[in-house]
């Protein structure tokens, strides 16, 4: 069992490592088992003297590299935490549409939905507390206004409910699953079949907690459609539709078929394009020149550096999202256009077919 034990709040927490932990960096560990820590607030914890590690003389400082052994335990001595408040904060948002009842909007990537333990600024949440003076209360008084959730580094179209009508008549749309949405995900790998279903369950990774899993026999339901948009050497850009919503469902569903999003490192790889899978630079015109002091491969083949771009978030943007409006009863339906960021990423692929497929 990896579950903390702890006393109360602000207590000590003790974590059993198992022998699949064994050479595990403790950062590393400790943020899996806590996932709204951040690894400076655990490296803050560090030189605090905050974690112990059962057999680590207590004279000596632990360092967030230290690899553990698989065995002991890791304690992390927490102070009493201060009462979680929302307070408004002037974040700029960008609202994609709104009226009386519900606003949608453009959620960037990095931003987190709402305040919780470890995030208590810089929150969806704080920004609409400074920019709207009405929202639903229906999700409590730390989630006013929410209906459903963006992983942080998920962009995209996200619905607020103004007042606890609107609230009500949204969640209970997408309790029963009438709610559209589709995201747009580049994935790492060629996918050949155009569309297909996803189908697989969703529970969470008992061996690593703050992972999601189709591969344990018990799970929840999870249904996910996809399409392919374009093609490219080495990557699919495909449109996602799901019609329940589990956490990561996405990320999990395509990563269970052997397509991670690019950018995803919980359950993927890094955002960093294979040199050799980027789209080669168009040649100088007439009298210009370029730099071209590339390092090599280990077969002396130049890599163009210069032209390796890093993603450091999740190509996954939610793009759409179709509702019956809780007030007039029409549906209505909200676009988000891909952000600069992922198509300058698009940008430096090689298509195999001209133009999108669909």
């Amino acid at each position: 069992m990896n579950n903390p034990q702890t006393p109360g709040p602000g207590g000590p927490l003790s974590f059993p490592v198992a022998e699949a932990d064994r050479g595990r960096r403790l950062d590393i560990f400790l943020v899996e088992r806590l996932p709204e820590t951040s690894r400076s607030r655990i490296q803050q914890w560090l030189e605090q003297g905050k974690v112990r590690v059962e057999g680590f003389p207590r004279t000596q400082p632990l360092k967030a590299s230290y690899r553990l052994r698989g065995g002991e335990r890791v304690r992390v001595e927490l102070e009493p935490p201060a009462p979680l408040r929302a307070y408004p904060e002037p974040i700029p948002l960008e609202i994609l549409y709104e009226d009386e009842a519900v606003v949608a909007i453009n959620k960037p990537a990095g931003m987190v939905v709402h305040v919780g333990a470890g995030v208590r600024s810089g929150t969806l949440v704080n920004a609409l507390l400074h920019h709207f003076q009405h929202l639903s209360q229906a999700g409590g008084e730390l989630r006013p206004g929410i209906v459903h959730r963006l992983d942080r580094n998920t962009s995209g179209v996200l619905l607020v409910a103004k007042n606890d009508f609107a609230h009500r008549q949204l969640a209970s749309q997408f309790a029963a699953r009438t709610v559209e949405k589709e995201y747009v995900a580049l994935v790492h790998g060629e996918i050949v079949k155009l569309e297909g279903t996803i189908a697989s369950p969703i529970s969470r990774d008992r061996a690593r907690r703050t992972r999601m899993t189709t591969r344990q026999k018990q799970g929840r339901t999870a249904l996910s459609r996809y399409r392919i948009l374009q093609r490219f050497r080495g990557f699919t850009l495909v449109a996602v539709q799901i019609s329940t919503g589990r956490t990561h469902q996405v990320r999990v569903h395509l990563s269970s078929l052997g397509y991670p999003v690019v950018g995803d490192t919980l359950y993927g790889a890094p955002g960093q394009l294979p040199w050799n899978l980027v789209r080669e630079p168009a040649l100088p015109v007439s009298g210009e020149t370029r730099d071209r002091t590339p390092a090599s491969d280990k077969r002396g083949k130049p890599r163009p550096t210069e032209y390796l771009p890093t993603l450091n978030r999740n190509f996954l943007h939610a793009a759409r999202i179709r509702f019956r409006h809780p007030q007039t009863d029409q549906m209505v339906e909200v676009l988000s256009p891909l952000p600069a960021e992922l198509e300058a990423f698009l940008a430096k692929l090689t298509p195999l077919e001209k133009g999108r497929i669909r």
